[in-house]
């Protein structure tokens, strides 16, 4: 079986093709939000060499939105011309480190932030928006020999290392037929409602 993993979510990019479980592909690089040309020069690269997928599995962030939303385009035209089996889980799931458990927060910009925890790459409380000073108050209460993970540098929080997703753990997890995988139509992880401007009348 053929698993294409796409993970655009953080300041790095990575891209991954699984076959029966071994390592066929696997590609990292600075996801400049502003240039897509590395993303699609790697799934160039790889279709000519693997052919169609049987599973494309997707990261849903929460994170970069543009980033996210060209991953999953990308994903929704893959599928549309093989008809393969598209999926979606949770980028902070697939952060690669040593812990079984861990905590994930960042930036969701107009000074919010979000608060997640993970457990055995499943989500176990999922990201809450917060201002600052909550998100410390929550940070107190963790225990402290629990990692706290962020993929963007984020220094009034110095406790928080840089960890980032990867496309080969999502490649790995959607072999698991124990683990719920969001089904199409795919859509990032939103923290908070879209924000829609009307036009003046």
């Amino acid at each position: 079986m053929k698993i294409l993993a796409l993970e655009l979510s953080s300041a790095r990019g990575s891209l991954a093709l699984l076959n029966d479980g071994d390592v066929a592909f696997d590609r990292k690089w600075q996801n400049d939000r502003k240039n897509s040309g590395p993303f699609f020069e790697y799934l160039a690269e790889v279709q000519s060499k693997s052919g169609k997928p049987d599973i494309i599995i997707v990261g849903l962030g929460p994170g970069s939105y543009a980033g996210t939303r060209i991953a999953i385009s990308a994903a929704i035209g893959l599928q549309a011309a093989s008809q393969t089996r598209l999926i979606g889980f949770p980028s902070i799931c697939a952060i690669e480190c040593e812990a079984d458990e861990y905590c994930v927060i960042g930036d969701a910009r107009r000074q919010a932030f979000f608060f997640a925890r993970v457990r055995d790459n499943r989500l176990i409380e999922d990201p809450t928006l917060m201002p600052e000073a909550e998100l410390r108050e929550n940070l107190d209460k963790v225990d402290r020999k629990m990692s706290i993970f962020a993929t963007e540098k984020l220094s009034q929080f110095a406790g928080a290392k840089i960890r980032y997703p990867s496309a080969k753990l999502l490649a790995r997890f959607a072999s698991d037929s124990n683990r719920s995988f969001t089904q199409p139509p795919l859509e990032p992880i939103y923290l908070r409602e879209p924000h829609i401007t009307v036009p003046k009348r």
